[in-house]
C-alpha cells in the first residue's frame, strides 16, 4: 500500500478558508440580527443591536471554523477574534476622541495669533483672530520642567533603593508608593494649597502648581523605575561585583544604562500624570490670563487648566479656544514623548551616534598607549642586546639590575 503523502500547514498564514469563515460568519450575524430586530421580535436600540450581533457573530465563526477544526482550534479562534475585536474598539474609541478635539480645535489652530498671544488683553465677545493660549503653553512647560526636575532623580534613587536594597524598610515604602498611586490629584492640590501656602505663608504660583504635579507623578515614576531595575539580569551586577567594582558603580555603569530604555518609558508615563493634571493647578497655581515667566509668584496657568476654564464659557469663540488648547496639549505631549523616547530609547549595547564617536576616540586613544608601549619595550630589548654585545654578559646583568631599580 503506498504511503500517505502529508501536505505540511502553513500555520503562519492567514489560509483562504479561514477569512471565508471570516466574512460569512459577520454576514450571516448581520441578516440574523436584522432579522430578528425587525422581523421576530420588539428588539430596537443600536446598543442592543450591537451587543447581538456581536455574540451571533462568535456563535457562527465557532460554527464555521468547528467544520474543519477540532475543538481545541475552535476555542483558540474565539479567543484570538474576542481579543481582536476589543483591541479594535479600543483603537476606534481613540481614534473617535483625538479626532474629535482636533476637529473641534481646528478653527482654532489655524490662526498664527493662537500661538503667539495670551488673553489679557481679549473678551469672551472677541473673534479668533485676537487672543491664543500662550501663557498656557509656557506655564505648562515651565510647571512640568520643575515637576521633572524634582521627581526624577528623587524617584529614580528611591526605585534603586528598592531594588538593590531588599528589606522591610523596603518592603514598607513599596507599600506605600502603590497607595499612593491610587491618590485622588485633588488631595495632591489640597495638601501641597495647605502646607505651602495656607501653613508658610506662601502666595499661589507655579511652584506650588510642580509641587503638586510632583506628589503626583512621584508614585508612577517610582514604581514603573522598579519594576524595570529589577527586570536587568543578574548576572550582569554580579559580573560587575566580581571584578572588583563597588555596588554604586555597578549601578551606575551596569543597572542604570542597561534599563535606560525602560526608565525612559517610566518618566513618560510620570510626565504623562503630571501635565494633564487640572484641579492641583487651579488650587495651588490659580488661573490668569496673562503670561506670566516667574514661577516663584503669581498666578501661571496650565493648558489642561485653560481648556476647562475656557470651556464652562457659553460663547462658542471661547469653547473653540478650549478645544484648541486640548489639541496643542496633545500634540505638546506627543513631542516630549518624542524627545524622551529620543534620548532614552536605545536598548541595552545600542549608542547613539555622540557615544559612539567617544567610544572610537577613546578606542584611538588606547590603542595609540598600547602601541606607545610595546615600542618602548622593544626599544629597551634593543639596548639591553647592544649593551650585551659591545661590553658584554656582567653590563647587561647591571643594566636590568638598575632598571629594575629606577622601575
Amino acid at each position: 500500500m503506498p504511503a500517505r503523502i502529508q501536505i505540511r500547514r502553513q500555520v503562519s498564514q492567514r489560509r483562504e478558508t479561514d477569512v471565508l469563515a471570516l466574512v460569512g460568519a459577520v454576514a450571516a450575524a448581520a441578516s440574523l440580527t436584522w432579522l430578528l430586530f425587525t422581523q421576530i421580535a420588539p428588539f430596537s436600540g443600536a446598543l442592543g443591536w450591537l451587543a447581538v450581533g456581536y455574540l451571533t457573530f462568535l456563535g457562527v465563526y465557532a460554527l464555521l471554523v468547528s467544520l474543519d477544526e477540532n475543538a481545541l482550534t475552535v476555542r483558540d479562534r474565539l479567543a484570538a477574534a474576542v481579543i481582536q475585536s476589543l483591541a479594535g474598539v479600543l483603537l476606534l474609541i481613540l481614534v473617535f476622541v483625538i479626532g474629535y478635539i482636533l476637529v473641534q480645535g481646528v478653527t482654532a489652530m489655524i490662526h498664527s495669533n493662537f500661538y503667539t498671544q495670551d488673553l489679557s488683553a481679549t473678551s469672551p465677545l472677541d473673534p479668533l483672530t485676537r487672543g491664543g493660549v500662550l501663557h498656557g503653553v509656557v506655564g505648562t512647560l515651565i510647571e512640568i520642567t520643575i515637576a521633572l526636575l524634582i521627581t526624577v532623580p528623587l524617584g529614580l534613587t528611591c526605585s534603586v533603593f528598592l531594588s538593590e536594597f531588599p528589606g522591610s524598610f523596603a518592603r514598607l515604602v513599596r507599600t506605600f508608593v502603590e497607595a499612593m498611586t491610587a491618590l485622588p490629584s485633588i488631595v495632591a492640590g489640597l495638601f501641597i494649597y495647605s502646607t505651602y501656602i495656607l501653613t508658610f505663608g506662601l502666595q499661589k504660583s507655579g511652584f506650588a502648581a510642580s509641587l503638586a504635579m510632583s506628589v503626583m507623578m512621584f508614585p508612577i515614576i517610582i514604581r514603573a523605575a522598579d519594576v524595570v531595575l529589577r527586570l536587568v539580569p543578574g548576572s550582569l551586577t554580579e559580573a560587575s561585583l566580581a571584578l572588583g567594582a563597588s555596588r554604586w558603580r555597578t549601578v551606575w555603569h551596569v543597572t542604570l544604562p542597561s534599563a535606560r530604555s525602560g526608565l525612559a518609558t517610566a518618566v513618560i508615563l510620570g510626565t504623562a500624570r503630571g501635565i494633564g493634571e487640572t484641579s492641583p493647578v487651579l488650587l495651588t497655581a490659580g488661573y490668569g490670563g496673562g503670561l506670566n515667566l516667574d514661577p516663584r509668584s503669581g498666578p501661571m496657568v496650565s493648558l489642561p487648566l485653560l481648556a476647562f476654564t475656557l470651556r464652562n464659557s457659553p460663547q462658542h469663540v471661547m469653547v473653540a479656544r478650549a478645544f484648541g488648547a486640548a489639541s496643542l496639549l496633545m500634540v505638546l505631549v506627543l513631542l516630549l514623548f518624542v524627545v524622551a523616547r529620543r534620548l532614552g530609547g536605545q536598548g541595552p549595547g545600542v549608542l547613539t551616534p555622540k557615544q559612539q564617536r567617544r567610544r572610537d576616540h577613546q578606542s584611538t586613544l588606547d590603542a595609540g598607549r598600547i602601541a606607545g608601549r610595546i615600542a618602548g619595550r622593544i626599544a629597551d630589548r634593543r639596548l639591553r642586546a647592544r649593551a650585551a654585545d659591545v661590553v658584554g654578559p656582567d653590563a647587561e646583568l647591571r643594566y636590568e639590575t638598575q632598571s629594575g631599580v629606577s622601575q
